[in-house]
C-alpha cells in the first residue's frame, strides 16, 4: 500500500528489489481480486521478467522515474502480446501487435507492467461490467461499483494491486472511480497526453486527435499523479517526427493560504446528495481555516446550464459516430419528432447522437466561447472545487437500457445518466481537473471532490490535491476481501 514514491525510495536506497514488489502485488492479486475482479487480464510472468530486468538495470547504476514500481494499465490500452477488447464479445481474441504510446512510456520508464484492468462495454458506462471479463465491484462494498469506465484501475490501487495505473476519461472516467473508490487521479487538459493505440479493437493504432477524451494516471496520493503525469505528458512522436519534451507553467502557488478557490455544489440540472455536499464543505473549511480566499459565486462563471447542454451534445455525437445507419436513421426520427423548446439533458443526448457536421461546428463554437469565460474565471480564481458525480458508488446496475435506469440520490430518482453533468464541467472546455478523497458517507463509503484548474497549468491543481492531502486524510485502505452488502 506504499506510494510509488515511497517504492522508489526504498529500490534507490536498496532496502526491497523489484522482484520482492512484484511477488507481493501478485500475491495479493491471486488473494484478493477473486472478490474484486479489478485485474482481468494478468501478465505475471512477463512481469516478474520485466522486474529481474529492472533490479539488473539498477544493479549496474541506471535510475529512471518508475524502475522497477509493479503497474496495471486499463485494458482499453493496447499492449503486445495481450488481448484488447474494450469488452466486446466478438472481439474477445483480438491482439495488437504494439504497445500503446502510454504503455511504450510506462516501460521506457522502468516500471512492471502486471496486467490489465476491467473496463464496461466500449468504455460507455459509470460502472464496469462487460460479457468477457465480469464484474468489477467495489473494494468498500462488493454490491457497488467502482465506478468506469476506469473502475477496475480505481478498485486495483483501492486494494494494493500495484502503485500506479493509467486510465482515461471523456465522461469522468478516471475521476468517477477515483471518487468512488477513495484514490486519486487526474484527468489532464485535452491533449496534453498522446492517446495512440488507446483504440477499441481492430482500430488501427492512430496519432488521431479525440474530441473530449483524455488518458491520464491514477494513485494513491497527489504526488504520485504528478509524477506519473511527468511520464505521460507530451506529443505523439508520430505527429511532431521526433519525441517532444513538454514543458508545464509551475503550479501557481506553493502554500495554501495563498489559493483563491471558487467552490460550487450545486447544479441546476440535477441536486448535489448530501454526503458529497459534505465532502465539498469539508474542503472549503480546510481551505478557509489556511487562509485560502473561498467564494461561493462568481458572475464570471459560464452557465452550468448550457455548459451541460453542449457537453451532452458533444459527447454523444462522439459516441454515436460509428452506429449503423439503420440506428441513426431511427434515432434521427425521433430526434425530429422533439418539440424545439425541449432542453432536457435527454432531448440533447438524443440530439447529439444524429447532430449533423454543421450544427457540431457550432456546438463547437459555442465551447469555446466557454473556454474564453474559464479564462477570465482563472483570472480571478486559482482553482475550482465541485463534486465528481451527485452521489457515492451505487449500486450494481446492470438494466442494459442506459437511458431506463435511475440514479437514487437521497431517495429520489432522476435519470442514471444525468450525473454526468459535473464530469463534464471540466471535460467540455478541455481543462485539468484532479480527484481527490475528502472524507467518507456516512455509510463508510469514499467521498472525492473535483478541483479544476486552468488550461494548460495542470501543476496547480495538482499542487493543491497535494496540500489538502495530509488535511484531508488521503487514501484509506478498505478490506477489499472482506466487504459486501
Amino acid at each position: 500500500m506504499l506510494t510509488a514514491e515511497e517504492l522508489t525510495a526504498a529500490l534507490r536506497a536498496g532496502e526491497v528489489t523489484s522482484v520482492d514488489l512484484t511477488d507481493e502485488a501478485i500475491a495479493r492479486i491471486e488473494r484478493d481480486d477473486k472478490a474484486v475482479n479489478a485485474i482481468c487480464v494478468p501478465d505475471f510472468d512477463r512481469a516478474r521478467a520485466a522486474a529481474r530486468d529492472a533490479d539488473q538495470a539498477r544493479a549496474r547504476g541506471e535510475d529512471r522515474p518508475l524502475l522497477g514500481v509493479p503497474v496495471t494499465v486499463k485494458e482499453s490500452y493496447n499492449v503486445a502480446g495481450l488481448p484488447t477488447t474494450w469488452g466486446i464479445p466478438p472481439h474477445r481474441n483480438y491482439l495488437p501487435a504494439e504497445d500503446a504510446v502510454q504503455v511504450s512510456r510506462l516501460k521506457a520508464a522502468g516500471a512492471v507492467v502486471l496486467g490489465k484492468t476491467n473496463v464496461p462495454l466500449l468504455l460507455q458506462d459509470v460502472q464496469s461490467f462487460n460479457e468477457i471479463y465480469g464484474t468489477t465491484n467495489n473494494p468498500w462494498d462488493h454490491g457497488r461499483t467502482p465506478g468506469g469506465s476506469s473502475g477496475g484501475s480505481a478498485a486495483a490501487l483501492a486494494c494494493g494491486f500495484g502503485a500506479l495505473s493509467i486510465g482515461s476519461d471523456i465522461g469522468g472516467s478516471l475521476r468517477t472511480p477515483a471518487h468512488f473508490c477513495g484514490v486519486y487521479a487526474h484527468k489532464p487538459t485535452v491533449g496534453l497526453a498522446a492517446t495512440r493505440g488507446m483504440v477499441p479493437p481492430p482500430t488501427p493504432a492512430l496519432p488521431a486527435e479525440h474530441d473530449l477524451a483524455v488518458v491520464g494516471p491514477m494513485a494513491r496520493s497527489a504526488r504520485d499523479l504528478t509524477l506519473l503525469l511527468d511520464v505521460m505528458a507530451g506529443p505523439d512522436p508520430l505527429t511532431l517526427g521526433v519525441a517532444h519534451e513538454l514543458r508545464l507553467p509551475p503550479a501557481r502557488h506553493e502554500q495554501l493560504g495563498d489559493f483563491r478557490v471558487l467552490v460550487l455544489d450545486e447544479h441546476p440540472l440535477i441536486p448535489t446528495g448530501s454526503a458529497v455536499r459534505a465532502a465539498v464543505g469539508r474542503v472549503a473549511d480546510t481551505l478557509a481555516d489556511a487562509g485560502a480566499r473561498v467564494e461561493r459565486h462568481s458572475p464570471l462563471l459560464p452557465s452550468l446550464t448550457e455548459a451541460a447542454e453542449i457537453y451532452t451534445q458533444l459527447l454523444f455525437s462522439n459516441s454515436a459516430a460509428r452506429f449503423p445507419v439503420e440506428m441513426y436513421e431511427q434515432l434521427r426520427t425521433h430526434a425530429d419528432g422533439l418539440s424545439a423548446d425541449d432542453r432536457s439533458l435527454d432531448a440533447a443526448r438524443l440530439r447529439g447522437t444524429v447532430l449533423s457536421h454543421r450544427d457540431w461546428m457550432e456546438a463547437s463554437h459555442r465551447r469555446e466561447l466557454h473556454r474564453h469565460g474559464w479564462r477570465q474565471v482563472f483570472a480571478e480564481f486559482d482553482a475550482v472545487v465541485c463534486p465528481v458525480t451527485p452521489t457515492p458508488a451505487f449500486p450494481h446496475d446492470h438494466n442494459p437500457d442506459l437511458m431506463g435506469r435511475r440514479l437514487d440520490i437521497d431517495g429520489v430518482e432522476y435519470p442514471y445518466l444525468d450525473q454526468l453533468v459535473w464530469a463534464g464541467l471540466a471535460t467540455m472546455p478541455g481543462l485539468p481537473a484532479t480527484a481527490v478523497p475528502a472524507g467518507r458517507s456516512p455509510e463508510g463509503l469514499p467521498v472525492g471532490v473535483q478541483l479544476i484548474g486552468p488550461m494548460f497549468e495542470d501543476r496547480t491543481p495538482l499542487r493543491l490535491a497535494e496540500l489538502l492531502e495530509p488535511m484531508l486524510g488521503g487514501f484509506q485502505a478498505p478490506g477489499c476481501s472482506e466487504k459486501s452488502s
